[in-house]
């Protein structure tokens, strides 16, 4: 047993998960466990920020009660609710998801995901839904990898539950190798996108060689905080001046005029960087280079949303997800809804009338207070806040 840095008990073990990248963690919180998709790594490779709800064994909860299962978690609809999203964005649009390795049930997952919802259809042969390889083929797909599969249905799904109408292009770097994501990123770019998401990061260490990837101007690149609250340290890609890095909260309604509530999740990613210098936009006093995150959205698994998607290598259906690679395609949807002009990361820093300020909280200990803990303003954890509508964006 040991104290997570948000001041929750968690009972830590190990356990064989159906999974080619191995052993997963599982941890409990709040009475729920989760686990997540993508077990850790070292060196120049990027860790994806999925967590899925589970049993204490690790076995991951599907609902078995119900013939055929049906989806728990927070739908579309409610997450349109709590963020005060109303359009459907551009069928022009394209959000584009950046994950490693393949995923080969993609299309026909997310018609199940979409279907059940009531949102339009999104395949190839409507030209909504396209799959590339990193170098922009369709075809020559890398192999499949159970957690980063379950990785993708995450980020497909909240993309369309934020823009439904929005096009969905996703990219398979060939391993989750920093180098090969950053061609999946550029390809992404070169492809048309309004948007990129990139639910994934890792050390800052040696990244500067791929930082360039992440700089498109017009082209809103968001990139998830991290689960392992402020004690792990500031990741990349969310360091990065050029992107929006995208932290994580506690959702549930409320009996608020807003009719939702949000509190900091404690295992969202904060921090100041080691090596990125601050953009011109962000003006926090405690942190001299570039300051983890901008904005926020759900992320802790005990609020966590429906997803169809990966079981195992050959069987899919209705999971439970959280991380903040929940937040980060849920704010690259956003910015596709809106569809505007994007000048990097900064657009939520003149528009901070359009954002739910998260003022309590934590995700650990800290000097100064903001780096780890809800504030009224700016703070580390969920940067300026939550979406309220698109207009931030």
């Amino acid at each position: 047993m040991r104290m997570l840095s948000g001041g929750l008990l968690s009972a830590l073990l190990v356990v064989g998960v159906a999974s080619s990248v191995g052993a997963r963690e599982v941890e409990a919180s709040h009475g729920t466990f989760h686990v997540a998709a993508c077990a850790q790594v070292v060196g120049p490779v990027a860790h994806c920020h999925a967590r899925i709800v589970s049993d204490a064994a690790g076995h991951l909860l599907k609902n078995l009660t119900v013939h055929p299962p049906a989806p728990s978690g927070y739908s579309p609809s409610q997450l349109q609710s709590a963020y005060k999203i109303t359009t459907s964005g551009s069928s022009s649009t394209i959000v584009a998801i950046v994950d490693a390795y393949g995923y080969t049930r993609a299309e026909t997952d997310l018609g199940v995901y979409r279907t059940q919802y009531g949102l339009p259809s999104c395949t190839t042969a409507n030209l909504c839904f396209k799959k590339l390889n990193q170098n922009g083929v369709q075809g020559s797909y890398p192999a499949q990898d159970v957690g980063w599969a379950q990785e993708s249905a995450l980020d497909l799904d909240m993309a369309s539950a934020m823009c439904p109408n929005c096009k969905i292009y996703l990219v398979e770097a060939n391993t989750a190798s920093y180098a090969n994501l950053a061609t999946a990123v550029n390809t992404s770019a070169s492809q048309g996108a309004h948007a990129i998401s990139n639910s994934y990061g890792g050390s800052e260490s040696g990244t500067t060689t791929y930082e360039s990837a992440y700089n498109h101007l017009g082209i809103a690149v968001t990139a998830s905080s991290g689960d392992s609250g402020y004690a792990a340290g500031p990741q990349f890609p969310a360091t990065s001046p050029h992107v929006t890095a995208v932290g994580g909260t506690h959702l549930v309604t409320s009996a608020t005029t807003r009719g939702w509530t949000e509190t900091v999740w404690s295992g969202a990613g904060s921090g100041c960087s080691r090596v990125y210098a601050k953009p011109s936009w962000q003006h926090d006093t405690g942190c001299t280079r570039r300051m983890e995150a901008d904005v926020s959205a759900v992320a802790d698994p005990n609020t966590g949303v429906s997803v169809y998607g990966p079981v195992n290598s050959t069987t899919s259906g209705w999971l439970v997800f959280g991380g903040t690679s929940v937040a980060a395609p849920l704010i690259a949807g956003i910015y596709g809804n809106n569809g505007g002009t994007v000048t990097y990361g900064s657009d939520p820093y003149s528009h901070t009338g359009n954002l739910f300020d998260v003022t309590s909280g934590s995700n650990g200990s800290c000097t100064p207070t903001y780096f780890c803990h809800g504030v009224v303003g700016y703070d580390g954890p969920t940067g300026l806040g939550t979406p309220n509508g698109t207009a931030a964006f």
